[in-house]
């Protein structure tokens, strides 16, 4: 394990158990086995030390949603079997890994006072990634989106879809009822997106001729 991967690991325990105000560098740094000095040779302050953290967070909820989706669609799923997958896995990372910390709701807030870039470059990765499979799924399953809606349309509205069901749940707690709802609004949104399948021409079959034995009549 490297330095660095040993310092967030501790990091993130530190942050679990006193929050973002009430822990310290010294924390961090006893946490990890480290002089705070050492620790000051990797990150110069803890606001530093907190990104790295939800930095990491995020990597490890867009690695958790690319998997989900690849999974899904290897086994033949929906749009919405695909799509229900990959936001699920990667609001389940996130929750899971801040989940029985006294400190949540203070942690998601304070990571938009230090972190906001981040925030917003994960949420575009994550609307490109979205709409990227979608468009793909509709191709390869031959679907067709309802008139006036591109696939980015449809990642936007996914995008809402699961702003609105979080701010029920400030915390991401509980995580079940979370992703349950969840699933019930993006299932219910994907059928509406979706432009019901043309059916098919049924083809009428030419009527056979009947075979003309010798000395029939005309």
């Amino acid at each position: 394990m490297s330095p660095r991967t040993r310092i967030l690991d501790a990091a993130m325990l530190v942050f679990r158990r006193h929050g973002f105000r009430r822990s310290s560098i010294e924390q961090a740094a006893e946490a990890a086995g480290l002089t705070r000095q050492a620790l000051y040779h990797h990150f110069k302050s803890k606001e530093a030390l907190f990104r790295a953290v939800i930095e990491r967070l995020h990597e490890e909820a867009f690695a958790a949603e690319i998997a989900a989706t690849s999974a899904a669609e290897k086994a033949g799923g929906s749009l919405a079997d695909i799509l229900v997958a990959s936001v699920t896995a990667k609001l389940g990372q996130l929750a899971a890994s801040l989940d029985g910390s006294p400190h949540v709701e203070e942690l998601f807030s304070e990571h938009l006072v230090q972190a906001r870039d981040l925030y917003q470059k994960y949420t575009a990765l994550y609307a490109e990634q979205l709409a990227a499979t979608i468009a793909r799924v509709c191709r390869k399953q031959g679907l067709t989106l309802s008139p006036g809606m591109t696939p980015r349309d449809l990642a936007r509205c996914v995008e809402m879809a699961v702003n609105g069901t979080k701010a029920a749940y400030p915390a991401l707690q509980p995580a079940g009822a979370l992703l349950k709802d969840l699933e019930i609004m993006l299932r219910t949104l994907i059928a509406g997106a979706l432009s019901p399948a043309k059916p098919r021409a049924v083809q009428s079959k030419p009527a056979k001729k009947s075979a003309r034995k010798p000395g029939d009549r005309r």
